[in-house]
């Protein structure tokens, strides 16, 4: 069992940037991928960004590629999602996720962590 926590979300203009944390917690956090996904409202969730366990091999969504970069330490158990010149349709529900591998990762994967809120202003 993985037990995730994401934080980092919040209120940003148009052009600026966040960065999200997802923190694990349970078993080995390295022998773990990881990714993160979005849901706006009236929309289904969408794959944003995925890293494999050593992260060395990263996978992004066309909608967010050159803007977003996605991370880990896996000495701290924390993945990050470094976000800039963020846009109004950025605004989403942006969830945590981890599985064995990260091609299931980015088919979503096992486990899920409980979100948090981006929302961008124009």
């Amino acid at each position: 069992q993985v037990q995730l926590v994401e934080s980092g979300g919040g209120l940003v203009q148009a052009g600026g940037s966040l960065r999200l944390s997802c923190a694990a917690s349970g078993r080995t956090f390295t022998t773990y991928a990881m990714g993160w996904f979005r849901q706006a409202p009236g929309k289904e969730r969408e794959f944003v960004a995925g890293i494999s366990w050593s992260g060395g091999t990263t996978e992004y969504a066309d909608s967010v590629k050159g803007r977003f970069t996605i991370s880990r330490d896996n000495f701290e158990n924390t993945m990050y999602l470094q976000m800039h010149s963020l846009k109004p349709e950025d605004t989403a529900f942006y969830y945590c996720t981890a599985d064995t591998e990260l091609r299931r990762v980015v088919g979503g994967g096992r486990y899920w962590g409980q979100g948090t809120q981006v929302t961008v202003s124009s």
